[in-house]
Formats: C-alpha cells, structure tokens, sequence
C-alpha cells in the first residue's frame, strides 16, 4: 500500500483560468488590459496570477492558512 502524498503549499501546482474574450476586445493596450485580468481574477480570491498564455491565466492557489 503506497503512502498518501500531502501537497504543501510550496508544490506551485499551477491553476488555468479560461479568461473571457470581453478582456481583449475591451483592452485599449498592454496596462490596460492587464487592469481588466487582474480586476476579473477578483473573483478568485486565493489565486495568483503567475502569466498569461493562449487565453489562460496560469495561477498559483493559496490556502486561506497562507495569508
């Protein structure tokens, strides 16, 4: 029987959020647009936003225990 793994927080399993397509037809350049990702991932509270590729947000989660 193989042991249970328990994942710290330190394992940065990246987490992708699908970013709606509003973001870039509304983005007037570059800081604006990332105004409108950072302003929508308010809706993931625990998330960090590590970059951004081929319509993702790649995240870092964090516990609640973390802050």
């Amino acid at each position: 029987m193989k042991p249970k793994m328990k994942l710290s927080s330190s394992d940065n399993v990246p987490y992708k959020v699908l970013l709606p397509v509003w973001i870039w037809e509304e983005a007037k350049d570059k800081d604006h647009f990332i105004n409108l990702v950072l302003d929508y991932m308010t809706r993931y509270p625990n998330y960090t936003v590590k970059k951004i590729k081929d319509g993702f947000a790649y995240c870092e989660r964090c516990n609640e225990d973390d802050h």
